[in-house]
């Protein structure tokens, strides 16, 4: 699918607040409500549009203390990392995990309470998945740029 400039500033508003109305949004993009609609549910069903969420402040729900943990399986092979990453899917706690190139297979972004929910995390949770080698944890000192934004 081709996005025109006016997909692309449609999408640039509802990335920003995706609550708009459709008729604040054909206001802005100077269209009608039911072109807007039509744009939107196109958009949707292309895929360019996957869901709509309530994006959470990590203090107001004991979550502001961020993990970056780097893994390291043991092996390489298919099977550990299928299974690695089935597991690793399943823990509430980590929000994002990338496979990387690097040093390390595997970078999980973890949201807990403190030092101390995160060391029970790893003891009880991610140290006990199978194949993995060693882990490395950064902890988050400040945010400097966090956004939901991509430029289109």
């Amino acid at each position: 699918m081709t996005l025109d400039a006016i997909d692309k500033k449609l999408l640039l508003l509802l990335q920003k607040d995706s609550r708009r109305t459709t008729k604040e949004l054909s206001l802005q993009l100077n269209l009608s409500v039911t072109a807007v609609y039509e744009r939107v549910k196109k958009l949707e069903r292309e895929g360019v549009i996957n869901r709509y969420v309530a994006l959470l402040n990590p203090k107001k729900v004991q979550r502001a203390f961020v993990v970056f943990c780097h893994i390291k399986l043991v092996q390489h092979t298919k099977e550990y990392l299928t299974k690695f990453e089935q597991e690793v899917k399943k823990l509430d706690e980590v929000l994002e995990c990338y496979h990387v190139s690097g040093d390390y297979d595997y970078i999980l972004k973890i949201y807990v309470a403190d030092m101390e929910a995160y060391r029970e995390f790893m003891v009880t949770k991610l140290t006990t998945l199978q194949h993995i080698g060693s882990t490395h944890s950064t902890f988050m000192i400040s945010e400097v740029k966090n956004t939901n934004v991509i430029a289109v």
